[in-house]
């Protein structure tokens, strides 16, 4: 019998699974902290991508605007009241008829959209949310119209309109904002001049839109949410019925 061979002992069974654990953990470890990492590059990639999105869809919608001219039918569809620039603009509504869809881009059918401003999650800041419709001609969108009211700061008569519905249907363009708010640029000819207001009342169209943004949080790896002034290319004298 050879007594010198000898197997392994418990000490060193042991000290050898100890070392494989360790090595096995810390593999682990690794690669936990690199999927970690690739998961928040990937958060972080997919909400720039969102807000750019966001401001490039913004702009091809109000690109794409149409100068319906329709007639507000007022409540409950009563008759005519009078032929009006289709545009509603409001601090936190717009409406407005545009040839930009959601779904199809510019192949598709135009869309009266309707924006609003509403609430955010557990009410921590708001967020912009959009309704996008078919647009069924001048008569379709003028139901929206409940008929003209006077307007005691401006001394003139303006429509009013329903209410912005907003459900599961809505589509939401941008969240986890501290403020959102819309402005319109309109141009008065004599004299010639320019002013921003937050709410449109001219019988027209705004020479621009500008869309005012600030988020909830900042973060110095992400893309934030910035305000936009956008042109609106619309021929505006099609309409030009300005209300002085």
């Amino acid at each position: 019998m050879n007594r010198g061979r000898r197997g392994v002992t418990l000490m060193e069974l042991l000290i050898a699974v100890t070392l494989l654990s360790l090595l096995v953990a810390g593999v682990l470890t690794s690669m936990r902290v690199g999927l970690n990492a690739m998961q928040r590059s990937n958060a972080r990639f997919l909400a720039n991508r969102r807000v750019l999105g966001t401001q490039r869809l913004l702009e091809q919608q109000v690109a794409g605007l149409v100068p319906v001219v329709a007639e507000c039918m007022g409540a409950g569809g009563a008759g005519p009241e009078g032929k009006i620039a289709f545009f509603q603009g409001e601090p936190q509504t717009m409406r407005f008829v545009s040839t930009q869809s959601l779904g199809d881009g510019a192949r598709g059918v135009p869309q009266l959209l309707e924006f609003q401003v509403i609430p955010g999650e557990e009410g921590r800041g708001v967020r912009l949310v959009v309704n996008e419709m078919m647009y069924t001609g001048s008569a379709g969108v003028g139901r929206v119209c409940l008929g003209m009211v006077p307007d005691p700061q401006a001394g003139v008569s303006v429509p009013r309109f329903l209410p912005v519905a907003v459900g599961p249907g809505s589509f939401v363009l941008a969240d986890k904002l501290a403020g959102v708010g819309f402005a319109y640029k309109e141009l008065l000819p004599d004299p010639p001049y320019e002013r921003w207001v937050p709410r449109w009342i001219r019988n027209g169209w705004p020479a621009a839109i500008r869309v005012e943004m600030a988020p909830l949080e900042t973060d110095a790896a992400r893309i934030t949410q910035v305000s936009m002034t956008l042109p609106v290319h619309v021929n505006r004298s099609l309409f030009a019925v300005y209300r002085d």
